[in-house]
């Protein structure tokens, strides 16, 4: 997962290169005032995130099957612990029952 994130900033750090790079030499309109950075920011995350989606895909999926994996081990321990616990309440002895 911390790969997939570091490569996805990798897009978008290029991408605000690039983007930089354009609006300072006129390809793309400057913001208004001191807007500008704003506007190369917006600019940069609107151009990265289909990019990504694309270039990344593979990337994605591997940190898909993790995420999937470590929710599956957490509902196996949860459902382990559940049982452990309905095994020891049926093993103790009701308070008030005389035998």
């Amino acid at each position: 997962m911390l790969r997939y994130t570091l490569m996805r900033l990798g897009v978008f750090a290029g991408c605000l290169v690039v983007v930089w790079g354009a609006v300072y030499s006129g390809l793309f309109p400057r913001g208004f005032g001191d807007s500008n950075l704003l506007w190369v920011l917006l600019l940069s995350l609107v151009l990265s995130a289909p990019i990504s989606w694309v270039v990344l895909r593979k990337e994605r999926e591997r940190a898909s099957v993790q995420v999937s994996g470590k929710v599956d081990r957490i509902k196996a321990n949860l459902d382990a612990n559940r049982s452990q616990e309905d095994t020891l309440d049926d093993t103790a002895p009701v308070r008030g029952q005389t035998s």
